[in-house]
């Protein structure tokens, strides 16, 4: 199933109470919850020696366990998903971890595939971490402070992460590119444990993004480009525009 005898996980953290959309991940999606179909599409890529739903609410751990999948329950209140799976994975025997975020039910096989396409050939181990972004053209998706702009060096690792537009572009051309980072990830499992024994630093307290802990570290995060959008459900009518796609 992985390549060159790598073992690898999927780990779907799941929380009940949504910030922006509560309760959404069991929320019907087709005849099943948001978070069930995540689970299906997870484990029907075929890409993983074993998948967990990683949460701390009985509903979701029962609806996952009834369905017959297998779900890990997490007691500890977490800041972050990478703190939940962290948390997860000290049991588990794995080389590499990918975070699956449970509001994605139509995650993409490829991108999957190329994330984990950079772990077999770094036997040095240089990549701490994979992670996905998509480049971005329209004005107003750049200035947006939701999308997590990334800019990365000559070899494709990140450099720094940001809400504001970066590169700032003090004369426009053509040339200047801006990516937004997808929050997909797939991590060396030792990286994931050393994330939840650090603590959060500046950068990362100021942005409110998580992975700017690992680089404030020195961990090494091997970006891939991608132009696979995938639809995430934060809103009610994220969860209307998952149904329609459902249909087709």
């Amino acid at each position: 199933m992985s390549s060159n005898k790598l073992t690898v996980t999927a780990l779907i953290p799941a929380r009940l109470d949504s910030t922006r959309f509560p309760g959404k991940l069991l929320k019907d999606l087709g005849g099943k919850p948001v978070i069930q179909r995540t689970y299906e599409a997870t484990c029907a890529t075929a890409l993983f020696d074993a998948v967990y739903v990683v949460t701390d609410s009985q509903e979701i751990y029962q609806t996952i366990e009834a369905h017959g999948g297998k779900a890990i329950y997490s007691a500890t209140k977490h800041q972050c998903g990478s703190d939940r799976i962290a948390e997860a994975v000290q049991e588990i025997d794995t080389d590499i971890v990918v975070n699956v975020q449970g509001d994605e039910p139509f995650v993409s096989k490829k991108l999957l595939e190329k994330l984990l396409a950079v772990f077999p050939s770094d036997t040095d181990k240089t990549i701490d971490l994979a992670s996905p972004m998509i480049q971005l053209t329209d004005r107003e998706a750049i200035e947006n402070p939701n999308n997590v702009k990334v800019v990365t060096d000559n070899k494709g690792f990140a450099l720094y992460f940001s809400r504001s537009v970066v590169p700032f572009p003090r004369a426009h051309t053509q040339a200047t590119v801006f990516y937004k980072h997808i929050g997909i990830y797939a991590f060396r499992k030792q990286a994931l444990l050393d994330f939840s024994q650090l603590a959060m630093k500046s950068l990362e307290a100021t942005e409110k993004i998580e992975c700017l802990r690992y680089l404030e570290y020195g961990k090494r995060i091997k970006m891939i480009e991608t132009n696979a959008l995938s639809v995430g459900i934060d809103t009610p009518e994220d969860l209307e525009l998952a149904r329609q796609q459902l249909k087709q």
